[in-house]
């Protein structure tokens, strides 16, 4: 009986109802999520050969998780600053809580992705491709890379960098309207977040790349494609793009372009299948060579 209530409460805390908006709000600080907002950047190292920017943070299906990484990151990086920090440490410190699927499995993120038993994920399996694709090596047994090597900030290879902060859910839904935090009126949709946050993002990200001169730089599941390039273009001078058409199962279509030392490339793909169908994929591994020899 007691089991019985218990997953009907932890159900309701998931889903869209209001024991889910008071849960949510007593469990997310303002001044945690406002200090996670300016200063957490992603993983790995400003230092990497490679940054992949990602479209937003993934994980923003749960509250309690949410406010796991907040509160890690909080303590830990308390100064002000763009920031990217250790996905493993920080992975060990989200509890994957009852209501995750993962939870019989896994006793938090570390474990999932970095564990002995790790699920390979596939974004990080077609990024790990493209890099040894563009060193034109080998390429490793992939969920072993990604256990011991993957976005390790002192191998300076691959930085984890998301373009919008905040944990985005898996099935696209706005969970942050429902805060009341004094402070964070642009919380009431995604588009009124997107545009409050864009104008610091954009300009931080950019003034990094001239700073740490990366060799290559792939934004990826980009939207607003034109309202990019412009203030690339914007933040750089002489700038100009090219775009190269896709291949179908080999090359995404991108837009590139050459930054000093740095090749940026932009594209709307994510590199990972959709619901594991291989025909909506491309070989990440060619696309890394591909943009060697250009």
């Amino acid at each position: 009986m007691v089991q019985r209530f218990l997953k009907k409460l932890l159900k309701s805390c998931s889903t869209e109802s209001p024991t889910s908006r008071y849960l949510t709000t007593m469990l997310i600080a303002e001044q945690k999520l406002t200090h996670w907002l300016t200063n957490f950047y992603g993983y790995g190292s400003w230092h990497a050969r490679f940054w992949f920017i990602g479209y937003e943070e993934p994980g923003g299906d749960i509250p309690q998780e949410v406010a796991a990484k907040f509160n890690y990151f909080f303590d830990i990086h308390p100064h002000a600053g763009p920031t990217l920090c250790n996905i493993r440490e920080l992975y060990k410190h989200v509890t994957v809580t009852p209501e995750n699927p993962k939870a019989e499995a896994f006793a938090n993120r570390f474990d999932y992705r970095f564990g002995k038993a790790a699920i390979q994920s596939t974004i990080w399996k077609n990024l790990t491709a493209f890099v040894h694709g563009y060193d034109q090596g080998a390429m490793p047994e992939s969920l072993t890379y990604q256990k011991q090597h993957f976005a390790q900030p002192d191998e300076k290879r691959e930085a984890l960098i998301s373009f919008y902060p905040l944990p985005g859910s898996h099935t696209h839904s706005w969970h942050y309207n429902w805060l009341s935090l004094t402070g964070c009126d642009f919380l009431c949709s995604k588009e009124r977040y997107e545009e409050y946050v864009y104008p610091q993002r954009i300009q931080t990200i950019l003034s990094k790349i001239r700073e740490h001169k990366p060799e290559v730089v792939i934004m990826y599941g980009m939207k607003n494609i034109s309202g990019l390039k412009k203030s690339v273009q914007d933040f750089f001078d002489n700038v100009q793009f090219t775009t190269a058409k896709g291949i179908k199962l080999k090359i995404p279509q991108h837009h590139r372009t050459d930054i000093n030392e740095t090749k940026l490339i932009i594209t709307t793909q994510i590199p990972a299948l959709r619901h594991n169908r291989v025909e909506t994929g491309f070989d990440w591994a060619e696309f890394g060579s591909l943009i060697k020899e250009i």
